[in-house]
């Protein structure tokens, strides 16, 4: 069962709520309208995602975790729950702002100098947008093995190599790049963890055009790339904890947001709509994305009653992460079963404006995305399971010695 929110978090939601209708709008209800995946389209909700996020940092509620001293409201994850239920309902813009918030933000806070702290209210007002540059073509789930460079040079940290699959290297201000600076070493230790300006020479954007025609994922080609060595986390060599860190956060700002109900409930509606509950198939397949839903939402609540309580979560990240992702997949190929031959057709010809067919052409989206579901599994069984740990040949072998296909 759902708790209900206690006095004072009925008081703060009710502080929210009334903060939400003074400064945005209600979603508004009605026909769906086609996404529009267009670079003008992407362009202006950049542009408004930074418009909102400086609009909270002046209400106070740009980071609501974030201890007072960095400019946050020093309030509790529960907070941030009833914060995230309110927006829903609101017609703000999502995304773009996650990994400086969620990712780097906490970061700096816990391994940064106060010199590198210095970039937190920036990230607060939106003023800089802050992108992840870690998987490269031969360094994806096993992120110990990146090859792009990082040779010191004086004062500064001289940088060469390639990244990919960088969310939002096209809007992005700043970046935090996972790099080898020691390759004598085993590939864990010789790693450092650097921030750079991303509007430097020698920092090249390609964006890669997903199906759905939306181009927020980028190639990132660095050339002698320079960066002080005061911007380096953590110390030279010793990468690797921030970057462990950095993951276990982004598992939180992995998703998508639709302008139309997903859920199970919802598409039971439309199949009763289309005539389909009459088929048993339908119905039965109708009925085990209900029980998912529910088996979702109670797990979801768990890990909400374990931060309430103080206590560590008796429910892993990942499996919320596996769940969301493969059950995400099987609602989206449902509802398109459902649309028969309409299934086939997208944008304002499909029935609910193609937004299913969106979904289904995003689903690599949540299967790669923090990480794969393959990762999580292996994770889960270590951690959850205490299997032994698969066998590493490469503990004791320094990196230039490892044997690649490059």
């Amino acid at each position: 069962m759902r708790r209900a929110d206690t006095k004072e978090e009925a008081a703060f939601r009710a502080e929210v709520r009334e903060w939400l209708e003074a400064n945005a709008d209600r979603r508004a209800v009605g026909p769906p309208v086609p996404l529009d995946h267009s670079p003008e389209a992407e362009a202006r909700h950049h542009e408004a995602a930074k418009v909102w996020q400086r609009k909270k940092f002046e209400g106070g509620w740009a980071a609501i975790t974030w201890p007072v001293e960095y400019g946050g409201r020093g309030g509790t994850p529960i907070q941030q729950m009833i914060w995230n239920e309110e927006q829903a309902t609101f017609d703000v813009p999502a995304g773009f702002i996650a990994a400086s918030l969620g990712m780097i933000g906490p970061a700096l806070m816990r391994f940064g100098t106060e010199e590198q702290k210095a970039y937190l209210p920036a990230m607060l007002r939106g003023d800089e947008v802050w992108c992840q540059l870690f998987s490269e073509p031969e360094a994806g789930s096993d992120l110990a093995a990146v090859r792009t460079r990082g040779e010191v040079d004086g004062d500064e940290l001289v940088i060469n190599g390639q990244k990919v699959w960088t969310t939002s290297a096209n809007f992005a201000e700043k970046g935090f790049i996972v790099l080898r600076t020691n390759p004598d070493v085993p590939k864990h230790d010789g790693i450092s963890f650097a921030l750079i300006d991303m509007r430097q020479p020698g920092v090249e954007v390609r964006p890669l055009v997903t199906m759905r025609g939306d181009r927020h994922f980028n190639e990132v080609f660095l050339t002698d790339v320079r960066t002080p060595l005061d911007h380096v986390v953590n110390g030279i060599d010793r990468g690797w904890p921030v970057t462990t860190f950095v993951l276990m956060n982004e598992g939180a700002f992995i998703g998508t947001s639709s302008p139309v109900d997903t859920s199970a409930k919802a598409l039971i509606e439309y199949a009763s709509d289309a005539g389909r509950l009459d088929d048993p198939i339908a119905r039965e397949r109708l009925g085990e994305a209900y029980a998912r839903d529910r088996v979702l939402g109670q797990l979801q609540d768990r890990l909400k009653a374990a931060l309430l309580d103080g206590r560590m979560p008796d429910v892993d990240g990942s499996v919320l992460k596996i769940l969301i992702a493969e059950w995400g997949h099987e609602r989206a190929e449902l509802a398109n079963w459902l649309q028969g031959a309409d299934g086939l057709l997208a944008g304002a010809d499909a029935p609910v404006a193609g937004l299913w067919q969106d979904k289904v052409l995003s689903r690599g989206l949540m299967s790669v995305g923090g990480g794969t579901l393959e990762v999580h599994r292996n994770g889960l069984g270590e951690r959850a399971l205490r299997l032994p740990k698969e066998p590493r040949f490469d503990r004791d072998t320094a990196f230039r010695d490892l044997k690649t296909s490059g």
